[in-house]
């Protein structure tokens, strides 16, 4: 079975990495991965990170690229890409640009479309923009979708899905996160070295999202820089978007606090083991959300709504919005109140136990036939 994998921002490729790992491995397929770089510095970190060396790299990102641009550059790679590699499955993540075009790709040429990480859902298609819509218009495509939970399998049911076509896995983010805690040590981040012998607690924000930018996202910086304000013994640490309207708010509200550090982006393998330091994490990402309960950290969500209600429900994470008061807290109950941190530290991941790329890949073989074994869907333990 020929398999071909897509993906092209970081998150992606965080994601496909284990996947594409343990398919290099089987003896009865033949992978090949194809990326469109539309993220192209903070992609190649990662695939250097996994040793992973892309067949094809279309290298579509310009400079202000707007998301037309994206769309018919890679859609345009892909084609030529399709028709040479010939491939029996094409497997594509998420909610980006080029999963998109990758699934749209893949259906014009008569190609099995596989979605990884399928049926997320805010019911809101400006909210994430455009990954809500990136998303349903994945799903209406892929003949097999990879739902990490129960409720994302629940959203495609409800949208006309085959539950025949539907497999239940976890996250993939599991396996790559505990893969890189486990297997690899933390590299020493650049002006954070102090942050260890100084002691304190260490509040980890990261805030990028478009529906995010102007007022809601100054309402976000000055709720932390009040929460440090606040707290004599809590150190922010803020990697910050390379967005040059992220980055003009950010300096213009927290730079030249002592204990607000304003950093550059991290690689993945910094990033997780400066997650794993973290005593909370505020965001507005959304792998976060998932990667941040199996290192025992609760997470307060800088949005309005979030596609990831299981963890909600969990109580893994919770709902902070973008109003200054509440952000500030929330934040502020989990750094005084012990007991209402361990109700959040201690609940069950409901994303993954660190095996969804098995069970894809086992799924992708009962599907195409070279297995008569269906695949078991995941289901979390309570603790």
């Amino acid at each position: 079975m020929k398999v071909m994998v897509v993906f092209g921002t970081r998150p992606e490729a965080v994601k496909m990495a284990p996947l594409v790992k343990l398919l290099m491995k089987q003896e009865d397929m033949h992978t090949a991965v194809c990326v469109t770089a539309q993220h192209r510095e903070m992609l190649d970190q990662v695939l250097g990170l996994f040793d992973i060396v892309p067949h094809y790299d279309l290298d579509i990102m310009q400079e202000r690229q707007t998301l037309t641009d994206i769309t018919i550059r890679a859609l345009k790679g892909l084609e030529g890409v399709i028709e040479k590699e010939k491939p029996d499955v094409l497997l594509v993540h998420g909610d980006t640009t080029t999963t998109f075009a990758g699934s749209l790709a893949g259906y014009y040429h008569g190609v099995k479309v596989g979605h990884v990480e399928a049926g997320l859902r805010t019911f809101n298609k400006f909210s994430p923009f455009p990954e809500e819509m990136n998303r349903k218009l994945t799903g209406a495509v892929a003949d097999m979708h990879f739902a990490p939970t129960a409720g994302s399998r629940a959203n495609l049911i409800r949208e006309g899905v085959d539950e025949r076509d539907i497999v239940v896995t976890g996250n993939t983010v599991i396996d790559a996160l505990i893969q890189v805690i486990r297997n690899r040590s933390c590299p020493e981040i650049p002006g954070l070295g102090r942050l260890d012998a100084e002691g304190g607690r260490i509040v980890l924000l990261t805030c990028h999202r478009r529906e995010n930018l102007g007022q809601p996202m100054k309402n976000i910086f000055h709720a932390v820089r009040d929460l440090v304000d606040a707290h004599r013994d809590v150190q922010l640490v803020f990697p910050v978007h390379k967005n040059p309207a992220v980055r003009e708010i950010a300096y213009g509200i927290l730079n030249g606090h002592d204990r607000i550090h304003l950093i550059e982006p991290l690689d993945y393998l910094p990033f997780a083991h400066l997650m794993n330091k973290s005593h909370i994490i505020l965001t507005d990402s959304g792998g976060i959300q998932e990667e941040a309960p199996s290192l025992g950290k609760p997470v307060l969500v800088l949005r309005e709504v979030t596609e990831r209600p299981e963890a909600l429900e969990a109580g893994t994470v919770r709902l902070a919005g973008t109003c200054r008061m509440k952000i500030f807290e929330l934040a502020s109950r989990l750094l005084e109140d012990d007991r209402e941190y361990r109700s959040m530290a201690e609940a069950v991941n409901p994303y993954g136990d660190g095996t969804a790329s098995e069970r894809i890949v086992d799924a992708l073989r009962f599907y195409c036939g070279l297995s008569g074994n269906p695949p078991r869907d995941f289901i979390p333990e309570d603790k």
